[in-house]
């Protein structure tokens, strides 16, 4: 039996869009039927490059057609939390890129909202989806490997305000709520325990971008493994996240789908899941949720630990 195509409804055409664009290409049952972005330009040309049948410039335009089943919000940042209310109150399961919300207030209204409603809601917290971390948390839960420290430098060279494809942005990036996010979560599911010590150091704010250019995060967990976190928008240098696991059995670091152990000495990770691609992997998993009416991995619930961490380091940083 032909299960009957999800239609999606996908939010900004910025560099985000265009990996969730490619993953669901890949992706049996789903199509892309509505494109939004404030470019209309812009989201005409993806849409025919994509075979997307409508664009908007208004989430509220896909919203109110019948014929879409969910969103996918990669958005600004500051705008995710009330558009993830917004889908949800129109009847639409969601997920929201990373970050889920800025403020912890706005994070706690939009789970209350997904709880009331009944809808399937997830955040974008990839890494959970990467091959490579997947390996290593496949050997967490089969006893194979406990997690004693997890160190991440998270690297970007980001003095003016551009996106993933150099292109001008119209809102500000975040150190804390949307880099600092992918590895607090991580941290707390790969140790498999809770967070319950948290502390954070900030350089100066960049004069026109108004935030830290520089920060540095420690975090403990409850059965003693320990984070350290360095991330700058100053590094000349290869960009992106490098995450290196020390544990009882072996070291193993990790970059976006690749890893590696600590002699670097590359570990086949191909047959983890169906496929490489992290993005396409995390948007399977949102589309199966839906079809099988349960709980996705990475729902907002699962995740809301992470952004009570981030809110208590803010105030720290403040």
């Amino acid at each position: 039996m032909t299960l009957r195509k999800l239609k999606v409804a996908l939010a900004g055409a910025g560099a985000f869009g265009l990996k969730h664009l490619e993953g669901i290409r890949q992706i049996p049952g789903a199509e892309v039927v509505s494109l939004v972005d404030p470019d209309l330009s812009k989201a005409r040309e993806l849409a025919e490059q994509y075979g997307i049948g409508h664009v908007a410039t208004n989430l509220q335009d896909s919203l109110a057609r019948p014929e879409v089943d969910a969103v996918i919000l990669c958005t600004p940042t500051q705008m995710h939390a009330s558009q993830a209310r917004q889908c949800l109150l129109a009847g639409k399961h969601v997920q929201v890129e990373i970050p889920l919300a800025d403020r912890l207030e706005d994070a706690l209204a939009v789970v209350a909202l997904q709880k009331s409603s009944g809808l399937v809601a997830m955040c974008g917290h990839t890494r959970r989806f990467n091959p490579s971390h997947q390996w290593v948390q496949q050997r967490v839960q089969a006893g194979r490997f406990k997690l004693q420290q997890l160190d991440v430098q998270t690297y970007f060279f980001r003095r003016s305000n551009m996106n993933a494809l150099g292109q001008p942005r119209s809102w500000t990036d975040h150190l804390l709520w949307h880099h600092a996010a992918h590895t607090v979560d991580l941290f707390a599911h790969q140790a498999a325990s809770p967070i319950v010590q948290a502390h954070a150091v900030q350089g100066p704010l960049h004069p026109e971008l108004g935030i830290a250019m520089d920060m540095g995060i420690v975090l403990k967990a409850a059965n003693g493994a320990i984070c350290t976190l360095s991330l700058s928008f100053n590094n000349d240098g290869p960009l992106g996240t490098f995450f290196r696991y020390i544990g009882d059995t072996g070291t193993y670091v990790a970059r976006y789908d690749g890893l590696v152990n600590g002699k670097d000495e590359a570990i086949d990770v191909s047959g983890v899941d169906v496929s490489m691609n992290g993005i396409e992997l995390q948007d399977r998993e949102f589309f199966a949720a839906i079809r099988e009416g349960r709980q996705p991995r990475s729902s907002i619930s699962q995740v809301l630990p992470c952004y009570q961490v981030l809110h208590a380091l803010e105030q720290q940083l403040q």
